[in-house]
């Protein structure tokens, strides 16, 4: 074989392997008014606890390719501990604590990639994704069921949930009264992003 023709086929081997799945990339800026949801029970009641107000500006880093490949993301979203708000001053301080606030203070949602880069000629869709819970000293990978509604002509409301376990993160659910009052270990997790897309 020649070295001209060898050449041509490395390139054209090369197009085909990298030119189709050449990433384009995107910027998702988080916005004002982002939130946190917990949703649990005791064998007794349920409870809802929250962050609300959320807003520290960073940015998801969207690496998109070209067919059915997953979308890459680079980016987090950080909550203190601390914030969580559970309506009822017993409660929202049993669930700091046993979340350990005062060892591990953050609370870390690492993005990781979506199914697919949404199609925002639609008003709203679904997708699912991935993300790293970092919790407790504890990092865990999760599947999250997303829905997204379009805010605006560059900004859309993402909307993530997903059900974990205290026992994912190593954590015992808290007891009251002697064991009397038990927390279940199931979590139901509900957190909103208001991102400008940045092209």
């Amino acid at each position: 074989m020649s070295k001209k023709l060898a050449l041509t086929l490395l390139c054209f081997i090369t197009y085909f392997a990298f030119g189709f799945q050449n990433p384009k990339s995107s910027k998702w800026v988080i916005s004002k008014n982002c939130s946190l949801k917990v949703a649990g029970s005791t064998n007794i009641n349920k409870f809802n606890c929250d962050i609300t107000n959320y807003y520290k500006p960073d940015t998801l880093n969207i690496y998109q390719s070209s067919g059915n490949h997953p979308v890459k993301i680079s980016g987090k979203m950080e909550l203190e501990i601390s914030q969580f708000d559970c309506h009822n001053p017993v409660m929202t301080a049993d669930l700091r604590k046993t979340l350990k606030a005062k060892t591990y203070p953050t609370l870390t949602i690492n993005f990781v990639s979506l199914d697919r880069y949404p199609n925002f000629k639609n008003a709203n869709g679904e997708l699912k994704g991935k993300v790293n819970i970092a919790l407790a000293g504890v990092n865990k990978a999760f599947d999250v069921n997303y829905r997204y509604n379009k805010t605006a002509a560059d900004a859309i409301a993402l909307v993530g949930t997903q059900r974990v376990n205290f026992s994912d993160f190593k954590i015992i659910p808290p007891r009251k009264l002697g064991g009397m009052i038990e927390t279940n270990d199931e979590l139901d997790i509900q957190f909103v992003l208001q991102l400008k897309i940045i092209n």
